[in-house]
C-alpha cells in the first residue's frame, strides 16, 4: 500500500518532530510527523460523513510521501483549519442551513487558531480533532450505521450527521427534543429518553421551524389569539355568518383582532406551553385527534400539536405541586391557569430524517419539507474560499401557530 510505505519514509522522523510540536502555531511547527497526523485525521473525515477531498487530502499525501516538509507547511494550516471548522460547526453553509435557527458552536478563525495551537503544542492533531465532533449518542449511532450503509444510505446518513454537528454540545440534563420528521416529542432525562409523545407539524406550505427555546410554564386553558392569516381564511366569515356559533365557539372580538376563549371548543385544547420564541411557535393540545393516527402528520399552520398532553404537562412539572390531580381540577375549571416548571426545560424543534438506535437499528424518516437534497449538495461542494461555514440566523419569519 502507498499509504503504509508513506508512513515508512515518516516514522524514522517521528521521534524528531515530536521535540518541535511545543512551537507556536506557526508554519514552521507543521513537521512531518504532525503533517502525518493531519492526513490520518483527513482519512478519517469520512466517518463524520465528509468528503476527504475537502481538506486536500491528495496533495498531502503526496508530499508525505516526498517527504517534503516545506509542501506539508503550505499544506497544512488550511487544511486543519478547515477539517477543525467542519467537525465542529458543520460543513454546510449559510445557504443550507436557512431554516435551522439553533445556536450551536462557532468556527471563529480565533478559535480554530487557538486549537491548531494545542494541536501542535503537544495534544496532538488527532486528539484536537477527535474533541471537536458531538458526543450525543444519537451522533455515534448514526457514525455507526454509516460504516455499512449503502451509497444511498450514506448520503442520507452523512446529511443527518452534519445537522448534529449544528446542534448544541450541552442540550441539558433534561430537555426536549421534538423531531418533525418523525413526528415524535421526546423527553430526555439525564440521556435517556422517559417519555415519547406524537406530534402534528407544519404544512408543507406552512412548515415548522427548526428553533430552540425554553420551557418556563404550563398554561391550562389557554386563551388562544387568531393568526390575522386564520381570521382571513375562515374565522371572520364564520363571525359574519354566524354569529351565535361563533359565540358558542369562544370567539370574541378584542382591540387588536379576534381570540378565542379557554374551553371545550378551543383550538389549543386544554394545555400550552409557554416557550417564548420569534416563530410563536408553541406545543400545545388539539381538538383534532384523530389526525394523531395518519403516518404523516403535516396539516398545522406551523405549531407543534401533542398528544398526552396533560400527561407531557404532568412529567414537565415534576418537583411542583402540579401533580396530576392538582391539573384536572384546574383544567375543570375553564379558567386560564400558569403552572410555573420547577426549572425552566430546553426544547429543540429539529429536523432529521434519520435516527440510529445504539443496537445499531436505523430509522429512515420522510423528508417531509424536502431539506435533505440542499445539505446533501453542500457538503459535495467545495468549501468557500477564506470563510468558516456558519449558521444563517437572519431574520425569523413568525409562523401563523393554530391547532
Amino acid at each position: 500500500m502507498v499509504r503504509a510505505r508513506i508512513f515508512r519514509v515518516v516514522a524514522p522522523l517521528l521521534a524528531l518532530a515530536t521535540a518541535t510540536l511545543a512551537a507556536p502555531a506557526a508554519a514552521d511547527a507543521w513537521t512531518l510527523a504532525a503533517g502525518a497526523e493531519l492526513a490520518a485525521a483527513i482519512d478519517g473525515a469520512a466517518a463524520h460523513g465528509l468528503d476527504p477531498a475537502r481538506y486536500g487530502r491528495d496533495a498531502l499525501w503526496q508530499a508525505l510521501g516526498a517527504a517534503d516538509r516545506d509542501r506539508i507547511a503550505a499544506l497544512a494550516p488550511a487544511a486543519f483549519r478547515r477539517l477543525a471548522a467542519d467537525l465542529l460547526a458543520g460543513a454546510a453553509p449559510a445557504e443550507a442551513r436557512r431554516h435551522w435557527h439553533i445556536a450551536g458552536p462557532i468556527a471563529r478563525p480565533e478559535t480554530l487558531d487557538a486549537l491548531m495551537t494545542q494541536a501542535l503544542g503537544g495534544r496532538g492533531v488527532q486528539a484536537t480533532l477527535d474533541s471537536l465532533p458531538p458526543r450525543h449518542a444519537a451522533y455515534r449511532a448514526l457514525q455507526a450505521a454509516l460504516a455499512t450503509a449503502d451509497a444511498t444510505t450514506r448520503e442520507t446518513l452523512a446529511v443527518n450527521l452534519e445537522r448534529w454537528r449544528w446542534m448544541p454540545r450541552d442540550l441539558g440534563q433534561r430537555h426536549l427534543l421534538v423531531n418533525v420528521p418523525a413526528f415524535e416529542a421526546r423527553l430526555v432525562e439525564g440521556g435517556e429518553v422517559t417519555a415519547t409523545h406524537r406530534v402534528i407539524v407544519g404544512k408543507t406550505g406552512t412548515p415548522t421551524p427548526q428553533f430552540s427555546a425554553l420551557v418556563t410554564a404550563v398554561i391550562l386553558n389557554p386563551e388562544w389569539v387568531v393568526p390575522a392569516s386564520i381570521q382571513r381564511e375562515s374565522v371572520n366569515r364564520l363571525m359574519a355568518a354566524n354569529p351565535a356559533r361563533a359565540r358558542a365557539l369562544g370567539y370574541v372580538r378584542t382591540a387588536t383582532g379576534v381570540t378565542q376563549l379557554p374551553g371545550p371548543h378551543n383550538q389549543l385544547g386544554r394545555m400550552k406551553l409557554r416557550m417564548p420564541n420569534p416563530f410563536s411557535v408553541y406545543l400545545h393540545d388539539t381538538q383534532a385527534k384523530a389526525l394523531f393516527e395518519r403516518k404523516i402528520r403535516t396539516f398545522s399552520h406551523g405549531c407543534i400539536r401533542t398528544d398526552r398532553p396533560l400527561e407531557l404537562a404532568e412529567r414537565l412539572l415534576a418537583g411542583t405541586a402540579w401533580d396530576r390531580a392538582a391539573i384536572d381540577a384546574a383544567v375543570a375549571t375553564d379558567r386560564t391557569v400558569e403552572a410555573p416548571l420547577a426549572a425552566p426545560v430546553p426544547v429543540y424543534v429539529v429536523y432529521f430524517t434519520a435516527e440510529a438506535a445504539p443496537d445499531g437499528t436505523l430509522r429512515l424518516l420522510p423528508d417531509v419539507y424536502g431539506r435533505d437534497a440542499a445539505v446533501a449538495a453542500a457538503l459535495l461542494s467545495p468549501p468557500p474560499a477564506a470563510s468558516t461555514a456558519q449558521a444563517a440566523a437572519g431574520t425569523p419569519a413568525s409562523a401563523d401557530c393554530a391547532a
